[in-house]
């Protein structure tokens, strides 16, 4: 769900560069509020493991691909406001560095990722959860549901967003400017994927970590009959394990690289050209608006599959490190004066 440059028109783009501006700054304002300065560098740690997962890229049939992302479990965890900041970062610092989505499309990709999927799956938890207490097995069922109906409420958001260009930007002969699939085609395809098998790794993904916490932190998850000072530690002890969680996540992101398929809606032009037998002329004027220093995950001028591994390393902890960075900065500048 990672919108490219040249798929949507400005008269969809801008508009949700228009709501997500907004809710940014009204994220910080409830971050501000909400959020003590101990949970800062969890803050921050769910940010990087929103970018690490999102590497993960798993195979479908059809030759596409796609990924978790994470967003309900930091929403689970930290709340909503905190999961739309979280991920935002993590799908802006995709974009600037590594080609990973559009310039232009950097806040539907927001909309769609960090806000509907984050508070869609934070209140489908709350109330599958509500007034469960200590019943664990309840929590991750809640967990697992409020994942998979929030990645196809994306999903679906996306489908819309593609499907709608044909109709709104074209040619007078009716040819495509941007997005060529209309939404016959669009919703099916990101609905099958999606519905069959993205829903249930991300559910499979929020429900054993969402499972993990609740045995070794669970005022995490706001289980009752802990102490303040339980709290605390438990706060303290998840972020030494996310650290290391972190590390291992790293090492593996290799492992996305099996999936060596174009997720759908996400092609290049020669790709569209094969397809298509022409290239949209908004797209192609758009193909080029963005030079990453890392395109694809990759070291540019380095082929073979040895340096696709050390490539994806390479992006992999410089993109974390530049997540990280970039978490603690917003947050002392949020929390200044506090």
């Amino acid at each position: 769900m990672h919108i490219p440059d040249g798929y949507l028109s400005p008269q969809t783009y801008l508009p949700f560069y228009g709501i997500m501006l907004p809710l940014w700054y009204l994220g910080s304002r409830i971050l501000r509020k909400a959020l003590n300065a101990k949970q800062i560098p969890l803050l921050a740690l769910s940010a990087a493991f929103s970018f690490i997962i999102m590497m993960f890229n798993i195979p479908v049939p059809g030759g596409s691909s796609g990924h978790a992302t994470g967003s309900v479990l930091i929403a689970i965890i930290l709340g909503p406001w905190a999961a739309l900041m979280a991920v935002s970062m993590a799908l802006i610092i995709q974009a600037l560095l590594f080609g990973d989505g559009g310039i232009t499309a950097i806040g539907a990709n927001c909309f769609n990722v960090a806000f509907v999927m984050s508070f869609s799956g934070y209140y489908i938890y709350r109330l599958l959860s509500f007034n469960s207490g200590t019943n664990i097995p309840r929590r991750i069922f809640a967990a697992c549901v409020a994942a998979y109906v929030s990645i196809n409420l994306a999903a679906f958001f996306t489908a819309v967003e593609f499907g709608i260009q044909p109709y709104i930007a074209h040619k007078a002969d009716g040819t495509p400017l941007y997005g060529p699939y209309s939404l016959d085609v669009a919703v099916p395809i990101m609905a099958f994927e999606h519905l069959a098998v993205f829903g249930f790794i991300e559910a499979l993904v929020t429900g054993l970590v969402v499972a993990y916490i609740a045995r070794s932190d669970p005022s995490m998850l706001n289980i009752p009959a802990l102490s303040k000072s339980a709290y605390q530690r438990s706060v303290s002890s998840a972020r030494r394990r996310l650290w290391i969680g972190l590390g291992i996540l790293i090492l593996l992101t290799p492992l996305g690289l099996i999936a060596s398929g174009t997720a759908w809606g996400e092609w290049g032009l020669e790709e569209i050209m094969q397809m298509l037998g022409f290239e949209p002329e908004g797209m192609k004027n758009m193909s080029n608006l963005w030079q990453s220093a890392l395109p694809g995950y990759a070291l540019p001028g380095l082929n073979g599959p040895i340096a696709s591994v050390v490539g994806y390393l390479f992006s992999a902890v410089v993109g974390t490190g530049v997540v990280l960075l970039t978490a603690f900065i917003i947050s002392r500048f949020v929390f200044r004066g506090r």
